[in-house]
């Protein structure tokens, strides 16, 4: 069923520290309607159950990227909940990503390693050119701070794809009180992260990553 305009609104307007997860009832709902097409759809029995013991967990995580698509349009603030290895070096969190690594070494060095295995990561487009100073006041504005990248890495690392359609970021300030930042996009040579010092200003694409205060 589609959303009118009014909830839309009222999606896009939500705070961090409103959003819940997925209810029982939700999932309830879900699982209705996929048994109600799938009662519909008169598929024969023994290539069904062929299906559901070969392919069963990678069938049920299409239908759930397919639907976390479609959540994902209609709802400005993203959210991924991850894992974090923060046993790792700065080097072992971006190769874990298993992407194609443009950096510089001091830059990488200074890669804040944050807190906690688990991170609730949110992601925001501003639809503008920004800068590191613009940027950190829209941090504040959502009531958020820069996700650390080892939190960042994390989410890249399990689905490689969300790059694709949602290039990354986030940043930070080095000793010398200057900004870097780690960036994930495909780009001409494939799937990519960067990690350097900020010289230029965010162009109008870039999503950035943020962490509850």
């Amino acid at each position: 069923m589609a959303q009118n305009k009014e909830d839309d609104a009222v999606a896009k307007s939500m705070t961090p520290s409103e959003i819940s997860s997925i209810t029982a009832g939700q999932i309830g709902k879900f699982q209705e309607l996929l048994g109600a097409a799938l009662r519909k759809s008169d598929l024969p029995s023994a290539p069904v159950q062929e299906v559901l013991e070969r392919q069963g967990d990678s069938l049920a995580a299409e239908v759930v990227g397919a639907i976390r698509t479609r959540v994902e349009a209609i709802f400005t603030l993203i959210l991924r909940r991850v894992k974090v290895n923060r046993a790792q070096s700065p080097e072992e969190a971006l190769k874990a990503t298993g992407r194609n690594i443009y950096s510089d070494g001091d830059v990488v060095v200074s890669m804040p390693k944050g807190e906690s295995d688990k991170a609730e990561v949110f992601f925001f487009n501003l639809g503008r050119f920004v800068s590191d100073e613009e940027l950190e006041k829209e941090y504040e504005k959502r009531g958020l701070k820069a996700a650390d990248p080892y939190s960042l890495s994390a989410v890249n690392e399990d689905d490689p794809a969300f790059a694709d359609s949602h290039p990354n970021g986030t940043h930070w300030k080095n000793e010398n009180g200057k900004w870097c930042y780690a960036a994930f996009r495909r780009w001409v040579g494939g799937r990519e992260v960067r990690v350097h010092r900020r010289v230029i200003v965010w162009y109008d694409f870039w999503w950035f990553a943020g962490l509850r205060k």
